[in-house]
């Protein structure tokens, strides 16, 4: 058995004196929720700050080690990031959109970009029977909107609508990227390994973004084909979280 969870820690940093308390009693939540699930490994999202991330780790006890990503926007410089008691091992940062969608179009001044913009981040973890499992966190583009000039909301109607479709097509490239790390991961030199992809796809389990995160169709838990195996085995995830 290996147990993860995935959350978003809502904008995690080290804040002003003023704001410490706060912090402090945030920190002490999350530590007691993590502390009570007794997972294998967390993955994060929004931590702001390697100090805040540490504050965290400090928290869970000695023997909690914490990686955290490089790549994250400089506008907002939120990352994600993996807890665990266990080793953490052959870290890597995924940042490259799929070369064939990239560059992807983000705004109406043709602004385009070519990495995810918060970045995936990569680690193998062991369990206690020794069995290896290759897991990656990320944190796709949400759907709330931003337009030129730092506008968050827009009374014409046909900008808000192309905004729509900049922010499912960097969603959707993002997605693949993980997917692509997911093939690699599934058929390289890691074949023979678990695999598991999460995070804060900020969409639901039945949206297109979501759905090419599977692979080959036709055997998710709760259909037909879930309990035969078939070719498309070794190239398919399941969702077996919510």
């Amino acid at each position: 058995m290996f147990t993860v969870m995935s959350w978003n820690v809502e904008n995690l940093f080290t804040p002003g004196p003023a704001e410490q308390a706060d912090f402090s009693a945030k920190l002490d939540a999350l530590a007691a929720v993590i502390a009570a699930a007794e997972p294998d490994a967390v993955a994060l999202q929004e931590v702001g700050d390697e100090a805040a991330l540490e504050a965290l780790r400090t928290r869970l006890g000695a023997d909690w080690i914490s990686v955290v990503s490089t790549h994250f926007e400089a506008r907002h410089p939120i990352r994600v990031a993996w807890l665990s008691p266990r080793p953490l091992t052959d870290v890597a940062d995924v940042v490259d959109l799929p070369v064939r969608l990239s560059p992807v179009t983000v705004d109406d001044d043709g602004t385009a970009i070519t990495r995810l913009g918060r970045g995936g981040l990569a680690v193998t973890c062991t369990t206690e029977t020794g069995v290896e499992v290759r897991a990656v966190t990320a944190h796709l583009k949400s759907k709330l909107l931003s337009f030129l000039g730092g506008r968050f909301d827009t009374t014409d109607e046909g900008e808000r609508a192309r905004y729509g479709v900049y922010a499912l097509n960097r969603r959707a490239a993002e997605a693949a990227a993980l997917r692509e790390w997911a093939t690699g991961a599934l058929a390289g030199e890691e074949a023979g390994r678990r695999v598991l992809v999460c995070g804060d796809l900020n969409d639901t389990l039945d949206a297109a973004t979501t759905q090419l995160l599977f692979g080959p169709p036709g055997s998710q838990f709760g259909t037909g084909g879930y309990g035969r195996s078939d070719r498309g085995d070794r190239r398919r995830l399941w969702a077996t979280g919510y």
